[in-house]
């Protein structure tokens, strides 16, 4: 598929989806969330691709939601009750569930202002970098709407709610600096360096970690984060080592260590990930 609104590049095992209309600061279209629904489908069946880096074009990662609708931008007149079956889904949060459900790890480089959709899109990433130049805001109560792209669930469990309730109630834009001491990312970085560091880092896990075990782990972590309680972890847990325990992935990480080699991971996650999670029901909408 031809990306109109986005840069798609594979390289060295790490694929780079770019939010490309530059010249609205990468502001968030209908096509750009189709776009990213299709690039993650692509992602998930390309066993070249091990990890993901996703950034911005030109100075901003992302505006947020296009307004050139001006007030009626959020307003798409469909909704005639207060029936829940009748509810258009959010489109920010269709894309927050897809990234939610990807096989591959992702590192957001966050390297201009990103704020609205922009700043809630970031939470669904697993390691996030910032420029120094970079600002977030989750600013939807200063344009009169309500949090979404699911931030409501992630927001708090990766920052806390305090820290989330702060952000989100002033709805007011903040530094590079305060979004490291909220927890919200890992490093900030010179605007040049930003990016060495994202691939340094995508590139720590594509040369010494097993796929299959990645995109496992990776559900693992975001799924128990909303368990009821340990014993649901130690059942995933326990498959998990069972079922891994004889594959062959495990017989070469651990010759490679006793043998002080690099190792060769050769199970794929399009053909041999199994399914640890019986338990687990995707939701519907409605």
């Amino acid at each position: 598929m031809p990306y109109t609104e986005l840069l798609y590049s594979v390289r060295d095992g790490v694929a780079t989806v770019t939010l490309h209309r530059p010249d609205k600061l990468n502001a968030f279209t209908n096509v750009m969330m189709r776009e990213l629904h299709h690039v993650f489908d692509e992602i998930d069946a390309d066993d070249n691709v091990r990890a993901v880096v996703m950034t911005g074009s030109g100075r901003g990662f992302c505006a947020g939601a296009d307004l050139s609708g001006g007030g009626d931008t959020f307003n798409d007149g469909s909704l005639s009750t207060e029936s829940q079956s009748t509810f258009r889904r959010d489109g920010g949060g269709t894309v927050t569930l897809r990234m939610f459900k990807c096989n591959k790890p992702i590192i957001g480089a966050i390297n201009g202002p990103a704020v609205g959709i922009g700043a809630t899109m970031t939470l669904a990433m697993d390691m996030r970098l910032i420029s120094s130049a970079a600002k977030m805001g989750f600013v939807f109560t200063r344009r009169g709407i309500v949090p979404e792209a699911c931030s409501s669930w992630f927001l708090p469990r990766i920052v806390g709610i305090a820290q989330a309730q702060e952000w989100v109630m002033t709805g007011r834009v903040f530094g590079a600096e305060e979004a490291l001491r909220g927890g919200l990312v890992r490093s900030i970085h010179e605007p040049d360096d930003l990016l060495p560091a994202a691939y340094a880092l995508a590139k720590e896990i594509v040369d010494n970690a097993a796929p299959v075990s990645v995109a496992l782990a990776r559900q693992m972590m975001w799924r128990m984060l909303g368990a009821p309680h340990p014993m649901n972890a130690h059942r995933v847990d326990s498959r998990g080592i069972q079922i891994r325990g004889r594959s062959k992935d495990v017989q070469e990480g651990v010759m490679s260590f006793l043998e002080k080699r690099q190792a060769v991971f050769t199970e794929r996650v399009t053909t041999d990930l199994p399914d640890i999670f019986p338990e687990w029901e995707e939701p519907e909408f409605f």
